[in-house]
């Protein structure tokens, strides 16, 4: 039952995502189309028109964006591989980031639930 749960859940994201796109995309071409038929371009009237429909094709534009991203099929330029993913996984799910092996008063190597409470009292609270 899970595993339908998890497909149909995929197929929701995915109908979503593509509704946003379609939406962003008839935004922009909103924007396109006043550009082209409008007398005189550069007016005030022209220029929010276009600009609240940019704006608008963004706002759509940012949820696929982010989806794509967070399941790794979109690259992001410039930004350098992070090194979490090669690291090792604590208890808790989330991956630690790699340092000096942590040591304690006898030179030993600290457990990984103990390493983990200490990343957690490292993180700035807000």
């Amino acid at each position: 039952m899970e595993m339908s749960e998890t497909g149909f859940m995929k197929r929701e994201a995915t109908l979503l995502n593509l509704v946003c796109i379609i939406a962003a995309l008839g935004f922009v071409a909103l924007a396109v189309l006043n550009a082209f038929f409008s007398a005189s371009f550069l007016t005030t009237d022209n220029l929010f028109i276009t600009m609240v429909c940019l704006l608008m094709a963004l706002m759509f534009a940012v949820n696929p964006l982010l989806y794509l991203r967070d399941e790794g099929l979109l690259p992001i330029p410039f930004q350098k591989r992070r090194a979490l993913k090669a690291a090792a996984v604590d208890a808790g799910g989330r991956a630690l980031p790699p340092s000096a092996p942590l040591l304690d008063a006898k030179g030993r190597a600290v457990p990984p639930d103990v390493k983990s409470m200490i990343a957690n009292m490292k993180q700035k609270q807000p």
